[in-house]
């Protein structure tokens, strides 16, 4: 069952002082699963931003159609049991995180009992628990953005649109969002999720569309589009010569000294397998052997290449 469905969208603006027509969006089709995580990937200007904003109502495409749980996006009642977290939230800064909460859904019309239970609730479950009376001017970018992922909570959406929800978080929180992300997915609910940072966007993502130039140029599952056979292989060992690490680095795509420790990445496992024998018979000593995969950035990076070529 697809919740999130688009059909030839197309966004033109007019800009400058000629006003002169800028495509932002074209011809974009989407078709989002049910209970999926669906990665929307693109560098900054793809025609990201300007696609969530004709889902969610807040622009009118310049032709095509979208529809959300199988209702058009010029319905209001399609952005019902909608959540959506845009990038660069506005908040009400001399409110605490609680009343912020508290506001939001006296917006959806939720009674008193249901906000008393859900908004601690929610403020545990994005990590800022104990910033509940604290004023969000006192808040940092990263508390920030979790308290603008417990708003988009507060009415229990089916579906969620998160434009870079992971943005302005360290590592730590990073991980928490992610993992708060797939517990959504593990709920039922519906996904659909930007993000610059690609790792990320690779841990937690079934599906994923890159758009450049305000086309899409790949789309599928995960899976399917990065391919199960290996692309590399990287290895970690210790104790060896710089010698031995010169006539390793032969033949390896890339090779990092670090300290004692020296990384190198074979395009194969044969040419790996070979490296480790030479280390043992050096005495050095193997610390990691691990198999990579071709990376979502990767998949990007060969996507721009091809999209100059075909424009040049």
């Amino acid at each position: 069952m697809s919740v999130i469905r688009a059909s030839g969208l197309k966004k033109t603006f007019r800009t400058g002082f000629l006003m002169r027509q800028v495509e932002a969006v074209r011809h974009v089709d989407l078709d989002v699963a049910k209970g999926s995580i669906y990665g929307f990937i693109g560098p900054n200007g793809a025609g990201k931003t300007t696609c969530i904003k004709m889902l969610t109502g807040l622009i009118r495409p310049t032709a095509g159609e979208a529809w959300i749980n199988g209702l058009p996006v010029s319905d209001p009642d399609s952005r019902r049991g909608l959540g959506f977290l845009p990038e660069g939230t506005f908040f009400h800064e001399y409110l605490t995180g609680a009343e912020f909460l508290d506001f939001h859904a006296r917006l959806l019309n939720l009674p008193a009992s249901v906000r008393r239970e859900r908004i601690p609730a929610l403020l545990e479950r994005v990590g800022i628990g104990h910033a509940a009376d604290l004023r969000i001017r006192r808040y940092s970018k990263g508390m920030r953005q979790r308290v603008g992922l417990a708003q988009t909570l507060i009415g229990d959406p089916d579906v969620l649109i998160l434009d870079e929800p992971m943005s302005g978080l360290d590592p730590l929180g990073r991980r928490d969002v992610r993992d708060l992300i797939l517990s959504l997915r593990d709920d039922g609910k519906t996904v659909f999720v930007t993000s610059h940072i690609l790792g990320d966007a690779e841990l937690i993502c079934d599906h994923v569309a890159i758009i450049l130039g305000g086309r899409i140029v790949s789309e599928g599952c995960l899976d399917e589009l990065l391919g199960k056979e290996v692309a590399g292989v990287e290895v970690v060992v210790e104790g060896i010569s710089e010698a031995l690490f010169e006539e390793l680095r032969t033949g390896a795509t890339r090779a990092v000294s670090q300290g004692s420790r020296f990384l190198f990445e074979y395009a194969d496992e044969a040419q790996a397998e070979k490296a480790v024998d030479t280390v043992r018979s050096a005495d050095g000593r193997l610390r990691s052997l691990v198999p990579r995969r071709r990376s979502l950035e990767e998949l990007m990076v060969a996507d721009i290449e091809r999209e100059k070529e075909r424009a040049g």
